[in-house]
């Protein structure tokens, strides 16, 4: 069954710019009618879930082309293609974990960036000595 971009976008719960946009990227395809309006397959859905729960866990559009470029042209990911993909996401999702976590420990005390604006910030940051790591949060870098 071949869906309107308006009806993917409803389904799928995103504007139908989104839908544009992911084609203009790449990330998704249609096919044209004869009166040039787009139509997609009614598996773009599971396609445009997958690039929906990619963005949700930080990963960047170009991340999210290059692992569904891993997968047949003429597919959508399945569970073990979904599987696969998420375990090589891994490192990177655990590292943003790992700084989140970070964050939450020193948000109540210290904002992380060696502005001095904070009493406690003589003690984390004496002498303003992050100011050589460079520019913002960077106390809470690796």
């Amino acid at each position: 069954m071949a869906l309107t971009i308006g009806q993917l976008a409803e389904r799928a719960g995103v504007a139908t710019s989104a839908i544009r946009y992911y084609e203009s990227k790449g990330l998704v395809a249609s096919e044209r009618t004869t009166g040039n309006q787009r139509r997609y397959a009614s598996a773009t859905l599971r396609r445009v879930a997958f690039i929906r729960a990619a963005q949700q866990v930080g990963l960047s559009l170009e991340e999210i082309a290059a692992a569904l470029a891993t997968l047949p042209e003429e597919r959508t990911p399945t569970k073990a293609d979904w599987h696969r993909i998420s375990r090589d996401w891994r490192p990177r999702l655990d590292e943003q974990i790992r700084r989140i976590e970070l964050l939450r420990g020193r948000l109540d005390s210290c904002i992380g960036c060696g502005c001095l604006s904070l009493k406690s910030c003589s003690l984390m940051n004496p002498g303003d000595e992050a100011a050589e790591r460079g520019t913002g949060a960077v106390l809470l870098e690796p």
